[in-house]
């Protein structure tokens, strides 16, 4: 049995930066990682000389700390943030609410109607995230646009969803930017930053090149218990080891499971935090302008992607030359009014689709042929151009905010604590962080006293 100072489970953004941090200021690191690479979600694979992240990524790190390391690391594109959406054979400029202007006249009669006249209520009287949507955007807007993209990228009904994880992520508009975005498309970008960077080389996990270097990463090691009395962790390959610290990128959900002796309560507490499953759909193309958007947004409920993303537009190092890519992302919570629905008789599109949810007993194969016929449908290729296609799953995708969140997080904090374990990271802290809060969140752990 081996001896540590400090073990790490999880080598993704928060794990190798707790890990650098804590090298640096000389201490004795380990880091344990399940899968055969590090990186994690800002992980990436390659088929035939085509790069593909797991899952869209870009950094926009506000402070000069982060964003050297970065640089340092890798340098990068410095792409505007500029998006479309997708919405029954239309194309707005994201956000659509201010890029009404392709529309049909009627649709924008409706949506800037109802926009007028949408409810006035005080931040402090909205209940759920379907009122705030309604209360922003007004009925007939968040109806066919958010109401729907919800059900797609969260799995849930907006009701489900409470608002504080809202922030700065979705532009409020006036009505002023509303009425001239149905005149003309705006050349103005509401997004929340207004560069977002991505490496000129060897995919999104490069800017943690620098932090990695020299770090003591173990592949091939899941753990399967923990006991904190002992101080020991016990891996599916019949090994263990004692640890003086332990620090966790694990999910919630995941780690109470291993510790020995946890409460059920506490499992209970793990098992109802809610989260997004997600399939990608990642195809190679012969030639060099398949993509025409950096990534853009799918609206129609009976087109499977929630979001796509161009991988060559993020860097040309991602594809061979004279090539281009795509990646789409398919999500379904782990639970919620579609939650083990079974196959319905009636084919394919039956089995994809249940009550506006995607059903997630669909076989892999069958989302993968939907997926590309729905992307030739919307005139984005030709069957014969794809030269590469593959369809890879990941368990955790993003944390969902339902009503229940905050007691359940705190609940499964609260007994890592207790049981000396420090969580960090997105799915560690249960929160909706991006790249940078991920990354920074695994540096506060130097500050922290070793248990």
């Amino acid at each position: 049995m081996g001896q540590n100072s400090t073990l790490i489970l999880g080598s993704g953004i928060a794990g190798i930066s707790a890990g650098y941090h804590l090298q640096k200021q000389g201490d004795s690191v380990v880091i344990y990682e399940r899968e055969n690479d590090w990186g994690g979600l800002c992980g990436n694979f390659t088929i035939d000389g085509f790069r593909f992240d797991k899952f869209v990524h870009f950094s926009f790190a506000p402070d000069d700390y982060t964003r050297n390391i970065f640089e340092e690391s890798s340098p990068t594109f410095p792409h505007p943030p500029v998006s479309y959406n997708y919405w029954q054979g239309y194309w707005l400029k994201h956000p659509a609410q201010n890029n009404l202007h392709p529309l049909p006249v009627e649709e924008k009669v409706k949506i800037i109607e109802d926009f007028v006249n949408r409810p006035q209520k005080d931040v402090s009287q909205i209940e759920n995230y379907e009122e705030w949507l309604r209360v922003q955007y007004g009925n007939y807007f968040a109806e066919n646009f958010p109401f729907k993209y919800t059900r797609k990228y969260w799995g849930v009904e907006p009701e489900e969803l409470e608002t504080k994880w809202v922030g700065n992520r979705l532009h409020v508009s006036p009505l002023s930017e509303v009425l001239r975005g149905s005149y003309e498309e705006q050349a103005e970008n509401f997004y929340y930053t207004k560069f977002m960077k991505y490496p000129k080389k060897g995919g999104f996990r490069s800017i943690l090149n620098k932090c990695r270097e020299g770090l003591d990463i173990r592949f091939n090691k899941e753990v399967v218990r923990i006991n904190p009395n002992e101080k020991t962790i016990y891996f599916k390959d019949g090994t263990k080891t004692a640890y003086t610290r332990l620090i966790s990128s694990l999910p919630l959900p995941e780690i109470v499971k291993m510790i020995e002796n946890t409460p059920q309560k506490i499992k209970d507490a793990g098992a109802n935090l809610m989260h997004t499953s997600g399939y990608m759909v990642s195809l190679g193309f012969k030639r060099p302008d398949v993509a025409k958007h950096l990534w853009f947004y799918i609206y129609d409920e009976d087109i499977l992607p929630a979001r796509v993303y161009s991988p060559n537009l993020k860097s040309s190092d991602n594809v061979p030359e004279g090539c281009s890519s795509l990646q789409a992302e398919i999500f379904f919570a782990n639970s919620g009014a579609h939650e083990n629905c079974p196959p319905l008789a009636g084919g394919p599109k039956s089995m994809i689709l249940r009550r506006g949810f995607f059903n997630p007993q669909t076989p892999p194969e069958i989302i993968l042929e939907k997926t590309i016929e729905s992307l030739i449908s919307m005139g984005l290729f030709k069957e014969d151009e794809i030269i590469v296609k593959d369809i890879r799953f990941e368990k955790y995708a993003n944390v969902i905010f339902d009503k229940d969140i905050y007691k359940n997080r705190e609940t499964v904090l609260d007994y890592l604590n207790k049981v000396g374990i420090e969580s960090i990271g997105r799915f560690g802290k249960w929160e909706y962080m991006w790249t940078h809060q991920a990354f920074e969140d695994g540096r506060k752990v130097k500050n922290y006293a070793a248990r």
